[in-house]
């Protein structure tokens, strides 16, 4: 839309008619004010060079890695970004996939083989290899404009976007491209499940890629009109990228379904709403359908949710829970999504189960917060544990690097806190 309308209005007017207005207003932050926040921590807030605008960060524990997709420069983001309805081009840039050493927060960016791009880095996935212990699949998703469009023609999307599907040898310092996925099903991708790698599912955050019924899309409780799609591979050779699959709608009728992640097992799919700040656990059936178990609502917009299994936990102690990464004021979008010189504050939130409860009750904390400082935007956290010192032991304090990461940050942030 060519006039900036102002959010909050219609947030208020939206939610009083399809909601409790207390709750839709602290989700956007209306309310919020940045200059009211800190972002003085404990403990020192350490940027991580080299990790620009890295919308999705995954930690494998078996190599003791944390994987991510990032851009090469700043500048590119602001002018083409389909997520954020920014569509100025051009999208020629290619992006990059990196691993980082959670200890000594040192980024390796890896060098690709048999790819070119253009690459516009969006969510990713990591799996396993199944005929390699030493080797992984990295699903990601790649924003491509689309050949076919041209502005006097109607209905043809500005962007064309798919899913790359890249392998890599652990410890090494390459990343082999195996081959592109493209479905019609498959229209506004964000994140990615990887349950092996010929099996994924992939989020359609929006129906609407721009336009009035996007902005509807973002405020109104009611506009479920998304979906989460599952994605057989029949092969794994370089075919063309709209051959040898097949799409199926996993679950339907979702309010902007963001982030993807894995829970607390192989019988747990975390889903979230983004602007709605809703967490879902669905559970995964055999034909591949995902059904809603539970659902937990947060103060502020989130994104792609992680999974913190507690490796010190005992029968009455036990930090393990979910990290979601939000934004301060998500109200302020709109009028940031294109400025590089904006500041977006960000909130990372930790849910655990309360000791001795049955049935399981919840807890929530603020776990980090920043107003925008020293990062801009949080669409990824996740926790990494930290060896457990005697003392500590005694005493039950337990502590985790936390990792933090944002679609328009210019770089990840490391900090160390307290479970």
């Amino acid at each position: 839309m060519k006039n900036y309308i102002n959010l909050a209005i219609i947030a208020v007017l939206f939610a009083s008619l399809y909601g409790p207005v207390t709750r839709q207003l602290s989700v956007l932050g209306v309310f919020r004010s940045a200059s009211e926040t800190t972002s003085s921590q404990s403990s020192p807030v350490h940027p991580i060079a080299d990790t620009i605008h890295c919308e999705d960060l995954h930690y494998y524990h078996p190599a003791g890695q944390l994987f991510t997709a990032c851009e090469d420069s700043t500048a590119p983001r602001f002018r083409w970004f389909p997520p954020l309805a920014n569509f100025d081009g051009p999208a020629d840039t290619t992006g990059s996939i990196h691993v980082i050493d959670p200890q000594t927060l040192k980024s390796t960016r890896l060098t690709f083989e048999n790819f070119s791009g253009p690459f516009i880095t969006h969510g990713i996935d990591v799996t396993e290899d199944p005929e390699r212990a030493d080797a992984v699949y990295i699903f990601a998703v790649n924003h491509l404009a689309n050949p076919d469009y041209h502005p006097g023609l109607k209905d043809i999307p500005k962007a064309r976007s798919q899913v790359e599907l890249f392998h890599h040898v652990l410890h090494s310092n390459t990343v082999r491209h195996v081959r592109s996925i493209r479905h019609p099903l498959i229209t506004t991708p964000n994140d990615i499940y990887a349950d092996s790698p010929r099996s994924f599912y992939v989020t359609n955050d929006h129906r609407y890629r721009d336009g009035a019924l996007r902005m509807i899309e973002n405020m109104l409780p009611v506009a479920k009109w998304s979906t989460v799609i599952h994605v057989q591979l029949d092969s794994l050779a370089a075919v063309p990228a709209d051959t040898e699959r097949q799409a199926t709608v996993a679950v339907e009728h979702l309010w902007n379904p963001n982030g993807l992640g894995h829970g607390q097992s192989r019988e747990e799919v975390l889903v979230t709403s983004a602007v709605g700040g809703y967490l879902w656990r669905m559970r995964p059936h055999d034909d591949h359908t995902l059904s809603i178990v539970d659902e937990f609502a947060f103060d502020s917009t989130i994104d792609n949710p992680t999974y913190y299994q507690d490796p010190y936990a005992t029968a009455t102690d036990d930090a393990s829970g979910y990290v979601l990464g939000g934004l301060l004021r998500g109200v302020d979008v709109e009028k940031t999504r294109m400025d590089p010189n904006a500041t977006d504050g960000v909130m990372v939130w930790y849910t655990r189960r309360k000791a001795d409860t049955t049935p399981a009750e919840w807890e929530t904390r603020l776990l980090f917060e920043d107003d925008g400082t020293r990062i801009r935007s949080a669409s990824a956290a996740l926790l990494v544990p930290l060896p457990l010192a005697a003392e500590q032991q005694k005493q039950q304090q337990k502590k985790a690097r936390l990792f933090v990461t944002g679609f328009i940050s210019e770089s990840m942030v490391a900090v160390d806190v307290a479970l």
